[in-house]
């Protein structure tokens, strides 16, 4: 007898049926959890993620299918870095929820991960326990948990507190030797490809700040996305949580009107403090997770999901 399911990667001409698995999936299981739909346009919305992810990363995106209706059972995209691989958004589709279908996704990721001989990262719900469990019988380890937070910006925006001789700045495409550095050293992960992607910015749909310090270092930089889709602060790093504070209120202030969504370590008091007293409130946990080989990271952390690449 054949297998029930198998796995192939994405195709062009399987955009819109991925789009929709990732809204059926998301709302399904918000509306069952949380009694509201997280997705709240429609489902061309969603998109966004085969658009970017295959522009980004072109045939990293593995689907399992059902083989006798060639149905698109679940979805995950993932990215190969040189120092690590990530495992992206997971979607199972909400007709064949409890089959399998994350195990079988989760593993082709796995072997990705461990054929490149990378640490797998990602970061999950901290709220999902059937997600965490997911991850951590594979053997993923909790490195940090973070806060989701969103804000509505207003329309004079939000001040940006700054020391003598600290600069925040929009990045440009020379900023981005000094952007790989310091990720790097902060954490070990290495994204220029990343970084590449935002600046060129083809899409009309990313933004960058840089933060400069008195000797005219870096001291931070973060990444914002802006689309019906997706409205978020991040990738990015900082040295201190004094200059995460005037990152995130600064790339806060490219989004006019609009209530972003950012991610923020918990452990960092007065920047969690700092982003209260602008009137941010929590929406969502989240927990970074690795297999294999962790660096041990210093300064602030900005995870997100789009692009997603831990």
């Amino acid at each position: 007898m054949p297998q029930r399911f198998h796995t192939r990667l994405m195709q062009p001409a399987d955009w819109d049926e991925v789009a929709q698995l990732i809204y059926n999936s998301l709302n399904v299981w918000y509306e069952k959890n949380r009694g509201f739909k997280l997705v709240t346009g429609s489902w061309e919305t969603m998109r966004i993620f085969p658009e970017v992810y295959e522009a980004l990363d072109p045939n990293c995106c593995v689907l399992v299918v059902e083989t006798q209706t060639s149905r698109i059972a679940g979805s995950c995209f993932f990215h190969v870095r040189s120092k690590h691989v990530a495992l992206g958004i997971l979607n199972t589709h909400p007709d064949f929820f409890n089959c399998g279908v994350a195990s079988m996704l989760q593993r082709y990721v796995m072997d990705v991960a461990d054929r490149e001989n990378k640490p797998l990262r990602l970061v999950s719900g901290a709220t999902n326990v059937d997600s965490f469990s997911l991850y951590n019988r594979n053997g993923f380890v909790p490195t940090c948990f973070y806060q989701d937070m969103i804000v509505k910006v207003p329309a004079d925006g939000f001040p940006v507190p700054l020391e003598d001789g600290i600069a925040v700045r929009n990045a440009v495409e020379s900023d981005i030797p000094a952007m790989v550095a310091l990720e790097e050293e902060l954490t070990g992960v290495e994204r220029e490809k990343d970084y590449r992607f935002f600046l060129k910015n083809e899409g009309g749909i990313w933004h960058t700040s840089v933060l400069l310090t008195s000797d005219n270092k870096l001291g931070g930089f973060i990444a914002s996305v802006c689309h019906p889709g997706s409205n978020m602060l991040g990738p990015g790093v900082a040295r201190c949580e004094e200059y995460a504070s005037a990152l995130l209120r600064f790339e806060l202030n490219q989004h006019i009107g609009r209530s972003p969504v950012f991610l923020i370590p918990s452990r960092c008091k007065k920047l969690t403090a700092d982003m209260y007293s602008i009137g941010a409130k929590n929406c969502e946990l989240h927990i970074s997770q690795v297999r294999g080989e962790e660096f041990p990271q210093t300064g602030i952390v900005f995870p997100t999901f789009m692009p997603e690449t831990a």
